[in-house]
């Protein structure tokens, strides 16, 4: 058993090259090998968003605050509540963040494939962010 008291581990600041405004990033659980399932509590501040991006094996994104928005490529812009879950399967090229006037906290998990969570891709525009559909 390993057990990671609340607050032992740092949150960081979401890099600019994958992220568009204020983002905070805090580690949930990271799974010793073999196990290659992750996961992050990612807060988004209002129009904070990630970049466009694909991930190998998937990605939940299980929202717990807030109001954000989510677009996989060629579909609407859709918005995502508290208790919605959100699936992007493998290789789905999408983005998610905060709606423009509300922050938004989400879980997101995902599994690593030869160490890789994420394939990181442009930065989403302001008129992507704001139009219904892109693709």
């Amino acid at each position: 058993m390993d057990i990671k008291r609340s607050g032992s581990r740092p949150s960081r600041k979401g890099p600019a090259e994958y992220f568009t405004g204020n983002v905070r990033i805090d580690p949930v659980f990271d799974a010793a090998d073999p196990a290659r399932v992750r996961a992050l509590a990612v807060t988004f501040e209002p129009g904070a968003r990630t970049a466009w991006h694909t991930h190998p094996l998937g990605q939940i994104l299980i929202v717990t605050s807030g109001t954000g928005r989510a677009q996989h490529w060629g579909g609407p812009v859709e918005e995502i509540r508290p208790g919605d879950v959100v699936w992007f399967p493998p290789g789905e090229r999408h983005w998610h963040g905060a709606a423009p006037s509300s922050s938004m906290t989400h879980i997101a998990i995902q599994e690593a494939l030869d160490g890789n969570t994420a394939d990181w891709l442009e930065q989403v525009s302001d008129e992507q962010y704001n139009a219904g559909k892109v693709g």
